[in-house]
């Protein structure tokens, strides 16, 4: 009875994969590779002997911990360059993967376009939960906050035109793929994972989204296999040469000021040999308001503009593009998930080309 019961899930499990198919009218996605590992972290040892009859006892037994879960899909005859993508605050590789409301995220858009993908839940987050500190994880009843700040509208309303699906199923899907810090953030734990990644893997592309940004200059400052940045609305993390540090930026957002990093210059020119591009979406004041949610994210782009302005100055090749500006309109702080993110990675995809990243 077992067996028949399995055998009829499966067959319909199969009729409802081909339904899909069917609908959508897309090839099937063919991988070459897929594979899974961890990569970085350390290693703490207790003092003392370990004792098989004492096995309880942490004397003599080790912890790993610290480390990056990596996933990974090449498809045939990939690019020569793939994308690693790293998520951003309260969020695991799960950014990149199917949207709240079912469709395809960047991860399956770009493995068709042929690149070989990487996506990352950093150290003491999701599948990287193991941490070598110690940390209180509370049960927090926030989520309208986080709607309102990653500018789906100010709840309950959305935004006019908003680039988010308005079923009530899709955001159940989005509060639901939040996931808390199993140790507290350090960016330069974070920043050795992805180097490693990019020691072991070779060149690549590092693609960011919100508090991931910050990593990702670090990364890039510390590995020269990383060829290029693509930033998805970096807030936090913006680093500056001594002496050229711009003063905070003033927001009625929650968080208050921005404030960017000063650096040593030698590390800051490190940025400059490799082509970065920042997005950002709609809904985002153009002049100081009360709004708090979009002043917020008005000094993000403000300091953001400034950092690629000074990169430029040092010779390198930034561009902040603000998707409005360019007829794009609508989109949150999750541009990757929107229902137009298959223009949004379009975008991604013709600036790839243009800087020839696309072999």
């Amino acid at each position: 009875m077992k067996q028949i019961t399995l055998l009829l899930i499966t067959i319909a499990m199969i009729g409802g994969v081909h339904a899909q198919n069917k609908k959508s009218k897309r090839k099937p996605l063919v991988i070459e590779t897929q594979c899974s590992f961890a990569i970085g972290g350390t290693i703490l040892t207790t003092s003392g002997n370990f004792e098989v009859a004492n096995a309880l006892k942490s004397d003599g037994q080790t912890l790993h911990g610290d480390h990056a879960y990596v996933f990974y899909q090449i498809p045939p005859k990939a690019k020569k360059l793939p994308l690693v993508f790293l998520h951003g605050a309260g969020q695991s590789k799960k950014t990149w993967e199917t949207t709240p409301d079912g469709r395809e995220g960047f991860q399956n858009i770009f493995l068709r376009k042929g690149f070989g993908v990487y996506l990352l839940d950093q150290p003491r987050r999701g599948e990287a939960g193991k941490s070598t500190v110690d940390a209180t994880i509370r049960a927090i009843a926030d989520e309208q906050f986080w709607f309102t700040q990653f500018r789906i509208g100010n709840y309950p309303d959305y935004f006019p035109d908003v680039q988010f699906p308005k079923d009530k199923a899709s955001l159940e899907q989005f509060y639901r793929q939040m996931t808390p810090n199993t140790g507290a953030f350090d960016a330069y734990v974070v920043t050795d994972a992805v180097s490693q990644l990019f020691d072991k893997i070779g060149k690549g592309i590092l693609i960011t989204h919100s508090q991931g940004c910050g990593i990702g200059w670090l990364t890039a400052i510390k590995n020269d296999a990383v060829k290029a940045v693509v930033a998805y609305e970096p807030y936090s993390g913006f680093v500056f040469p001594k002496g050229e540090l711009p003063n905070p930026i003033n927001s009625t957002g929650l968080f208050g000021a921005l404030s960017a990093v000063e650096i040593p210059l030698a590390d800051f020119e490190k940025l400059t040999d490799k082509p970065i591009v920042i997005y950002y979406g709609d809904n985002i004041a153009k002049e100081p308001t009360t709004v708090w949610n979009k002043d917020h994210w008005r000094s993000g782009l403000e300091m953001a503009q400034l950092w690629a302005t000074c990169i430029n100055k040092h010779g390198g090749d930034a561009k902040v593009v603000h998707l409005p500006a360019i007829g794009i309109n609508g989109n949150t702080h999750f541009l990757m998930s929107d229902l137009n993110n298959v223009q949004v990675a379009d975008l991604m995809a013709d600036w790839l080309k243009e800087k020839g990243l696309d072999k």
